[in-house]
């Protein structure tokens, strides 16, 4: 099992990066969702790799963080009213009040209490669902890894401009 304290090492190893570009591709049998999955080099050896989903038609975006056999250690959700309740969270699913947990996007961030379930608002994410290439920008900073390349656009069924990115 990895640690609190592993998973604050990792965040802040400044050796983390991608070499290359990066092409999504469809993701076989959930059309019209795209993927991708890329390994991630470091100075500590960490098996790591990064996995990215795109779905146009049900407006999400997820890029995570995978560790070797241990899982999803990192990951970014955002999506056109998206919300994930943390462990924490005291509203139960059929209540009827709102909770502060977040909504659109959030982080998860493994913890030894809650494994990848718990979560947080990440205040640098501020670009939306439907503009992939701006989110992975500012989810690799948040993560503090360097990508040496280019994150290719998704392939497009719908018509996209920059005006079409604005968050909430």
């Amino acid at each position: 099992m990895i640690t609190d304290q592993q998973i604050a090492d990792l965040l802040e190893d400044a050796t983390k990066q991608i070499a290359g570009d990066i092409h999504w591709a469809p993701y076989i049998g959930r059309p019209p969702a795209q993927i991708f999955s890329v390994p991630i080099q470091s100075a500590t050896s960490w098996p790591l790799r990064v996995h990215g989903s795109w779905n146009e038609a049900t407006k999400r975006l997820t890029y995570a963080v995978i560790l070797g056999d241990a899982g999803r250690i990192l990951g970014l959700d955002l999506g056109d009213k998206l919300i994930h309740h943390a462990p924490d969270c005291p509203r139960t699913r059929s209540a009827k009040s709102r909770c502060d947990c977040p909504r659109d996007a959030h982080m998860h961030r493994w913890t030894e209490q809650f494994g990848a379930a718990w979560i947080y608002a990440p205040s640098n994410v501020t670009a939306a669902w439907d503009n992939p290439v701006a989110v992975w920008r500012q989810f690799c900073a948040e993560i503090n890894l360097a990508h040496r390349g280019i994150l290719h656009e998704p392939e497009r069924k719908q018509p996209w401009s920059p005006q079409s990115t604005s968050r909430r």
